[in-house]
């Protein structure tokens, strides 16, 4: 068996065994699972089925790892990504009236579904680099900072930590006891775990206030184990010609292509590297990598999930000894598996009902803190002593959360970021299509609003 796996995987070259790719694999996932129990509370607020959502992050994660394993021999899993899913349930699926586009799930799913067929065209045509390169890494650190951002208030506004307040929208809540009190007990527990590097802290963390939530008749318990919920009411259900009757379709495909982008390229980038896998600057089989993970994000679309792509919690299993494809495909089949434990995904993801109408998410809230946490880091790279760089960066990352839309931050920071570099003379050294973008959406602004 380990040759056969030895020539597909190149285990031998790399120096690792079928051992530690499968311990690698494991640990790759016990870090990454938790999306398991996120994705589906995420995405039913945009009116989609429980169930069937939890099966299709199971199934595009499966195959999205198995794939880049398969494809490109990179220890690299891949499931639907936070920010992506978070943008498609709040701002896609969102009410008009508080500045969502108001599609519905199912062209939500047909806005995905194009993005990725838009990421895949790029990939095949080599075409990637170059669009990655022309964007200000200002712009791009803002971004990932700014959607940690918006994920963190998520997780404070699910947990109870923040309610709303007439006079000021916002204030804070119960803190010092009720379901409040277990969430900021979770986030101090994860984030414990997380400094002393646990390899799962997120999952542990999860695990400490489902126990709790039990305990305390914040959650319910269903059973550990079940058959896989159906993925029926979500499989092959994306509506692409209602899409295109939305005036916002080509800003939601833009936006998911715009993220998924920046997303796969910077993780797998740093995860190759992190591997030792990179040569004389390139990534073997880089260009295979980007045409999995696009596949991926059509595949998870078919199936019925937001964006699929790869996940830097992959640098786990890389620092357990993952080297090959091998630990991506343990990484999936693990993922099928987990299918079989939907009671616990509805024990943790199926929220407190706290008054009619109103739920609370304790047992995951935490969960989202922390990995907003983990993103907002990323805008210490931005160069903040020059003005004509701080300032898109800072209203990038404060528009999110702000307005809740991943849109209007990006909007901001590039609008803000064409006209300062224009006004110092530096536009010239900005590529046009960075003000062409600029314009397009000052365009939207006047027609649209």
């Amino acid at each position: 068996m380990s040759g056969g796996l030895d020539g597909v995987f190149q285990l031998s070259e790399r120096g690792v065994t079928p051992q530690s790719e499968f311990l690698a694999g494991f640990t790759t996932f016990a870090t990454m699972c938790y999306v398991i129990f996120v994705q589906p509370a995420v995405l039913s607020a945009a009116g989609m089925d429980f169930g069937a959502v939890m099966a299709a992050t199971c199934v595009s994660a499966a195959f999205g790892s198995i794939f880049m394993g398969l494809l490109a021999n990179l220890p690299i899993a891949q499931a639907p990504g936070m920010g992506q899913n978070f943008f498609f349930a709040f701002t896609v699926c969102g009410a008009t009236a508080v500045g969502g586009y108001g599609m519905s799930w199912r062209e939500g799913l047909a806005a995905v579904f194009l993005s990725g067929v838009l990421f895949l065209a790029f990939s095949l045509a080599g075409m990637r680099d170059k669009f990655l390169r022309l964007m200000p890494e200002t712009i791009k650190l803002a971004i990932a900072s700014g959607i940690g951002l918006l994920i963190a208030l998520i997780g404070f506004e699910w947990g109870g930590v923040v309610v709303a307040s007439p006079g000021t929208l916002l204030k804070l809540g119960p803190i010092a006891k009720g379901p409040v009190l277990m969430v900021m007990t979770g986030v101090a527990v994860t984030a414990l775990l997380t400094a002393r590097s646990v390899r799962g802290a997120v999952l542990l963390g999860i695990g400490f206030c489902a126990v709790w939530g039990l305990a305390a008749g914040y959650a319910s318990w269903h059973g550990i184990v079940s058959l896989p919920p159906s993925i029926g009411p979500a499989f092959l259900k994306l509506d692409v010609l209602g899409a295109f009757k939305s005036r916002f379709i080509f800003t939601a495909v833009l936006t998911f292509f715009v993220l998924v982008l920046f997303d796969s390229i910077g993780t797998i980038t740093a995860l190759a590297h992190q591997a030792g896998l990179v040569k004389d600057g390139q990534i073997p089989k880089g260009r295979q990598a980007l045409v999995a993970d696009a596949t991926a994000t059509i595949f998870g679309a078919l199936s019925g999930t937001s964006t699929v792509t790869s996940y830097v919690e992959s640098s786990a299993g890389v620092g357990a000894g993952g080297r090959t494809g091998l630990s991506a495909v343990v990484t999936g089949l693990l993922f099928l598996l987990a299918l079989f434990a939907y009671p616990l995904v509805q024990m943790v993801g199926g929220g407190y009902e706290i008054e009619p109408g109103r739920r609370l998410y304790p047992v995951i809230a935490p969960a989202l803190i922390t990995v907003g946490s983990l993103l907002t880091p990323l805008a210490a790279g931005v160069e903040w002593k020059k003005p004509e760089e701080a300032t898109p960066a800072f209203l990038t990352m404060v528009v999110m959360p702000f307005t809740f839309s991943i849109t209007e931050g990006i909007s901001a920071g590039l609008i803000s970021y064409s006209v300062l570099h224009a006004g110092i003379g530096g536009g010239p050294k900005t590529h046009p299509v960075v003000h062409l973008l600029a314009f397009l959406f000052v365009l939207r602004y006047i027609f649209l609003f």
